[in-house]
């Protein structure tokens, strides 16, 4: 999977969790929950349906890796490429 789709996963569950986003104004290189003003409810769905839509677990420990949005869509393609993917055992 390249890095478009990705993007493209990463933006349509993001403007499903905040639909008053625009996507298009948004700062790769900042912080993307201050970005978007995502409470931790919201970070947590919009964790969870990239998982869903990407098969790809993100566990809290990573959160950190995946601050920003040119960040989160750099951490989901490795991982697809590395074959980690699927719902996290470690919940």
């Amino acid at each position: 999977m390249n890095s478009q789709v990705v993007r493209n996963e990463v933006l349509r569950a993001l403007k499903g969790i905040a639909p008053e986003v625009e996507v298009e104004q948004l700062h790769t290189d900042r912080l993307l929950r201050e970005e978007v003003d995502l409470d931790s409810m919201d970070w947590l769905r919009f964790i969870e349906a990239l998982n869903r839509s990407l098969g790809v677990a993100i566990p809290e420990a990573d959160y950190r890796e995946v601050d920003t949005l040119d960040r989160l869509i750099a951490y989901l393609g490795q991982r697809r490429q590395s074959g980690a993917d699927g719902p996290s055992s470690q919940t």
